[in-house]
């Protein structure tokens, strides 16, 4: 593609991500919207995209894109919209941590695939590139959080959907720390680095700087670099790295203010989501950059758990954004059976499930999709023995 011709963008999705992404990609002199693929039916609010390209068949719009940015939250459909954009030879941006790390490494073996820039797990990986340049070597790869609650009420996250313009389902997850576990599951497998444990530490704290420390601290001695996340009111709402350097450039750094180690802080105050999409678009069309994945061989997934006591027979329309279910971060070694919240859809309960507990495939009837079929041949491929290494026990 010539470098003066405009970038024919499709989007897949119609939720706050894709809205906003309209407007800046209208505004571009780089690229355009070529049109927006959409389940939903009737006109469509603050969509700014003309009515005639709105499309509901995914070929309409693929044969009219150069490349494909997906942002739905449904690792189900997106699994099977972005293999259908890899049969018409489309790159595909996601900012979809959700899909990424269920079935992304089963992707990106079919077709080119990355996350964006924008969401945490690419904004670490902006960070991590420019640290590791200057020769720092990372120990912590971390989000922040501000709020969490993981049994939030139907009445609070439809107060809060209403007051921001996200789905309930988005508001949900971001609430009950769903969101925060898919994110930091998928740095961790991307960057290949550990988990302290299931559910990750999240240490609570209004001292954000030490406690990226005590981070540090704790994956030194675990051995090996992890990812985690600290929650604080107070702390800017952006990612974090926590790193070492050379013991004989202690009094450098000292004098450029990076503090007296041995651990080093570095901090991006903010992630701007759509606005930072275009800029991994531009990479990937005429660098074929991959900015993050979700690795060949993932050690870390996200599971079910069950958010209150659940009976054989019900019926679970959705767990990521759910009342009935939340994720967290597991090593897949741990519990290799566990089902990954990406899978939970339309699923009924075989057994009687105590709150808290890890949601196995014995304990279910799921429907067939793609995105199962995905993570069988996932699991299937996965080298055990680096699992066992990389496990912290």
């Amino acid at each position: 593609m010539s470098q003066k011709e405009k970038i024919k963008v499709g989007l897949v999705g119609t939720g706050w991500i894709i809205r906003g992404l309209t407007k800046l990609l209208n505004a571009s002199r780089e690229m355009q919207v070529a049109g927006v693929l959409t389940r939903r039916e009737g006109k469509i609010e603050e969509l700014y995209v003309p009515d005639e390209n709105v499309y509901h068949i995914p070929e309409s719009l693929f044969l009219k894109s150069d490349v494909i940015v997906v942002s739905t939250g449904d690792p189900i459909y997106s699994t099977a919209i972005i293999n259908e954009a890899f049969k018409y030879g489309l790159p595909v941006v996601t900012m979809d941590a959700d899909t990424m790390v269920t079935t992304g490494t089963w992707l990106s073996r079919k077709g080119l695939i990355t996350e964006s820039n924008g969401d945490q797990p690419g904004c670490l990986a902006m960070l991590r590139r420019e640290v590791v340049e200057m020769g720092f070597t990372p120990f912590v790869y971390g989000n922040i959080k501000g709020f969490l609650n993981k049994t939030p009420s139907l009445e609070d996250m439809t107060y809060w959907s209403n007051k921001q313009g996200y789905s309930l389902s988005s508001v949900t997850s971001f609430t009950d720390g769903t969101k925060l576990q898919i994110e930091q599951a998928l740095v961790a497998n991307a960057f290949e680095v550990g988990i302290a444990q299931q559910g990750l530490l999240g240490l609570q704290t209004e001292d954000f700087v030490n406690s990226t420390y005590q981070l540090g601290e704790i994956a030194e001695k675990i051995g090996m670099p992890i990812s985690d996340y600290v929650l604080s009111r107070t702390a800017p709402p952006g990612v974090f790295i926590v790193s070492k350097h050379l013991e004989e450039l202690r009094i450098e750094l000292g004098t450029y203010k990076m503090g007296d180690g041995p651990f080093y802080h570095h901090c991006k105050p903010t992630h701007l989501c759509f606005f930072e999409i275009p800029g991994t678009i531009k990479r990937l069309i005429h660098q074929n950059e991959i900015l993050i994945d979700n690795s060949d061989n993932p050690t870390v997934s996200v599971a079910a758990i069950a958010k209150r006591k659940l009976v054989k027979g019900d019926f679970i329309v959705n767990g990521i954004g759910g009342f009935d279910m939340r994720g967290e971060a597991i090593r897949i070694i741990d519990e290799p059976n566990h089902v990954p919240i990406g899978l939970m859809q339309n699923v009924v309960l075989k057994e009687n499930v105590e709150e808290g507990q890890v949601i196995k495939f014995s304990d279910i009837d799921i429907p067939p999709s793609l995105a199962l079929t995905a993570w069988f041949e996932i699991l299937d491929s996965i080298d055990v023995g680096n699992i066992t290494s990389l496990s912290i026990g």
